[in-house]
């Protein structure tokens, strides 16, 4: 067998590819990012400022206009203001919350990298977002204060990368990556692509969702720069997915860029089969696969946005034969202290002895299932 390299990641020269349309105009409001600016854009009453700016002074707060014009006015519990709108119940900390809950620090060797499995790891170039969700695993690590990696710690971040050959992907994340200038991502992804191991690229982002219009020319064309890379968009309710975004989402399609999604499992947000229903066929149509559906983590004050494991369990057992494969997402925990992610969806199997099985169908009727026939069971 040859040891020549298999094509991995690779550069695309320039003009490979289709365009990105031209770059939309800038949203007429601003992002709210304090207690007083969502008193002025009608996100909370009065009545609430000073219990949201004692949360504020916590957790970072940013709620772009795109995702404020999605807020139904007078409505406590609408879906898109339980994601965004600070609440007093925030500051109530459970014993079992963590201040880190994925264990991102025990396996953070240099500053910007996470590296828990053998062949991926996170580059965390920045720790800004468009927005901070109120349900954050890393709400104490990002916000104001959480600016990109200066140019010697990209530097280190990288060298750890191009030392580690058995890293066959990198997943850029923060933070958004997308918040960095369309020039800075370039660079970065550029330097990927030079490393002979590293064969693709993923990036997490909510920004093609909660701020579309930083999807012009330029990022799209930084984006569609190397190949493969993957963009992985999270959305968690139906109405995220405005005009706006679907349009976003559209360009970066048509760059010929493939796109996943991921979403939070949220009380009051997606926890009942219809949201999550209407959820999934959204980004299907937006020609976004469903790849993750997480658990809730346990953040620091987060426990009135989180649901039970049974309760996920039977959410996606609801969703199976009801939806297509293409909507079906993976339903995944990230066991606290740094163990891991692993699905916990429900079970359709059961040992019936003797190499037989017992299988359960969509509608809940059982089934055996025959063994091999005698002489093949080594395979």
């Amino acid at each position: 067998m040859s040891g020549a390299r298999q094509p991995g990641l690779q550069a695309v020269a320039a003009g490979d590819g289709p365009p990105a349309p031209g770059d939309p105009g800038r949203p007429a409001r601003r992002t709210a990012r304090s207690a007083r600016d969502l008193v002025a854009a009608g996100a909370i009453e009065p009545a609430r400022l000073r219990e949201v700016a004692a949360v504020a002074a916590r957790f970072a707060v940013a709620v772009t206009p795109e995702m404020l014009g999605q807020m139904r006015p007078g409505d406590p519990g609408d879906p898109i203001r339980r994601q965004f709108v600070p609440s007093a119940e925030e500051l109530l900390v459970a014993p079992e919350e963590l201040g880190d809950p994925v264990g991102d620090d025990a396996f953070s060797p240099v500053k910007g990298i996470t590296h828990r499995y053998p062949d991926r790891l996170l580059l965390k170039p920045l720790h800004v977002c468009p927005v901070y969700c109120r349900f954050c695993f890393r709400r104490e690590k990002v916000g104001p204060g959480g600016e990109a990696l200066s140019a010697a710690e990209l530097e280190a971040a990288l060298g750890y990368l191009r030392d580690h050959r058995e890293v066959w992907e990198v997943i850029l994340t923060g933070g958004d990556p997308l918040m960095l200038s369309p020039r800075r991502l370039a660079e970065i992804l550029a330097a990927l692509a030079a490393i002979e191991h590293v064969e693709v690229v993923r990036v997490h982002t909510r920004v093609p969702v909660v701020d579309p219009r930083r999807v012009g020319r330029a990022l799209v064309k930084a984006l569609a720069a190397v190949r493969p890379l993957w963009v992985v968009v999270h959305a968690n309710h139906a109405r995220e997915m405005t005009a706006a975004a679907c349009a976003a989402c559209a360009r970066l399609a048509d760059a010929g860029l493939p796109l996943l999604g991921q979403s939070v499992l949220l009380k009051g947000v997606n926890d009942d089969p219809a949201a999550m229903e209407e959820l999934l066929r959204t980004l299907v149509r937006n020609r976004i696969k469903p790849m993750y559906l997480h658990h809730g983590d346990l953040a620091r004050g987060t426990a009135h946005l989180r649901t039970g494991i049974a309760e996920g369990r039977e959410l996606m057992r609801s969703l199976r034969g009801r939806l297509s494969g293409l909507c079906q997402p993976t339903y995944v925990l990230d066991v606290p202290g740094g163990h891991g992610k692993v699905p916990i969806g429900p079970d359709y199997l059961e040992d019936a002895g003797g190499g037989r099985w017992r299988v359960e169908d969509v509608h809940g009727r059982r089934h055996e299932y025959p063994p091999l026939p005698p002489g093949d069971e080594g395979g």
